[in-house]
């Protein structure tokens, strides 16, 4: 699934990019194969023409406001507008690619030690537009971690144009650490304070390409345009020696990855 470029890519720039940053391009990492080969197992996984026990799912709000999306609903029927798929090492493609040698080498160079992944999660803007994702950060205790995750690295199965659906960052915002101890999305006074809007970056990217993403950098995407889907698949990889902390229910086993699930 891997391009030459890949293969042969130094990763020495964008991890020291990911350090100054808060996220780093890749380029196209991902084959035009590999990248029909993931687009169709999540219309086959949405669609319901393939299933597995426990997968996590989320439609888009017909409002198309982030704040309006169902929770805790899963699965309601074959649909094309899902927002969020997760879970997706269960299945074979998804894990071969977040397994792939390209992602061991630049996460062993940040995680010493064993590795696992909180999540493996489909982003999906459907053609009939997604919704916008107002700026946030990964982690706090929201994830309920024992310590806060290392890195995600985020594929584009479609094209992502400014304008389109692209993330959009605050370089250098993953510096000033959490924005709250819950995490998750910024409060609007300090989004303002910190004019958000005026420092952010647009990343737009062609499918096939890759962008490595520090939990903590502020981010967030627009809708896409109408009639033109955006997919995209985020790997969050971290030690594990981390520890789930909630209490409600048993806590979750990671899942391990590289050398350390193949033994």
């Amino acid at each position: 699934m891997l391009t030459p470029h890949a293969e042969q890519l130094n990763v020495e720039a964008p991890l020291s990019d990911l350090a100054q940053h808060g996220y780093a391009r890749l380029g196209k990492v991902l084959s035009p194969d590999g990248v029909a080969a993931l687009a169709e197992r999540a219309e086959d996984l949405m669609l319901g023409r393939i299933s597995y026990p426990g997968l996590f799912f989320q439609l888009d709000a017909t409002t198309r406001k982030y704040e309006d999306a169902p929770i805790g609903l899963g699965w309601q029927g074959p649909s094309l507008d899902y927002r969020k798929l997760e879970k997706l090492e269960m299945d074979p493609r998804f894990c071969a690619w977040l397994d792939n040698p390209l992602f061991e080498r630049m996460v062993r160079r940040l995680i010493p030690g064993g590795v696992v992944i909180y999540r493996a999660i489909l982003f999906n803007k459907g053609a009939a537009s997604g919704s916008d994702i107002p700026w946030h950060q990964d982690g706090g205790s929201l994830w309920g971690l024992s310590r806060e995750p290392d890195v995600q690295i985020w594929t584009a199965l479609d094209d992502a144009p400014e304008g389109g659906g692209c993330l959009e960052f605050v370089p250098g915002s993953q510096r000033r650490g959490l924005a709250t101890p819950l995490g998750g999305v910024v409060p609007r006074d300090q989004v303002l304070a910190a004019d958000a809007a005026g420092q952010a970056v647009a990343v737009p990217v062609e499918a096939g390409e890759a962008l490595l993403i520090h939990n903590h950098v502020w981010h967030r995407s627009g809708r896409n345009r109408p009639g033109l889907r955006r997919l995209a698949f985020s790997v969050c990889y971290m030690s594990a020696s981390t520890r789930c902390l909630r209490k409600r229910r048993a806590p979750r086993e990671f899942f391990p990855v590289f050398s350390d699930r193949r033994g």
